[in-house]
């Protein structure tokens, strides 16, 4: 499974696939995709909650295309999208503040996609080369 959760940390944030089993350990989990995952019940996914405008824009999603050459701008470009979402942000660092948060997404790449670049910013990490 691959699951990334700030370490020393009972309240950090973990990314980790909406089509992985539900852990004790996920806390509050927070599906962050704009369309609901192919083929997964409601009751499998187990999210507490559907944010779905923490996800990327249609049209920056769409341009991504899950191309790897294109992670860097993604990043940047995803960034800018949530510098106009501040309410968006400040309730994923209150859920974070509250309990362990797991941000929960469908991609198939689980290195580079919006979760990851959500839990940087959750954690104030800079960019990465992922």
């Amino acid at each position: 499974m691959a699951e990334r959760r700030r370490a020393g940390s009972r309240r950090g944030v973990a990314v980790k696939r909406v089509y992985d089993r539900p852990s004790s350990e996920d806390g509050v989990r927070v599906l962050v995709d704009r369309l609901w995952p192919r083929g997964l019940s409601r009751q499998a996914a187990a999210a507490d909650l559907w944010l779905k405008d923490a996800a990327p824009s249609a049209e920056l999603r769409r341009w991504y295309g899950h191309q790897s050459r294109r992670w860097a701008t993604f990043r940047k470009k995803y960034r800018q999208e949530l510098t106009q979402r501040p309410d968006i942000v400040k309730l994923l660092k209150d859920l974070r503040r509250r309990s362990p948060l797991t941000l929960l997404y469908a991609s198939r790449d689980t290195a580079r996609n919006h979760a990851v670049v959500l839990l940087e910013l959750l954690e104030k990490k800079g960019p990465a080369s992922r």
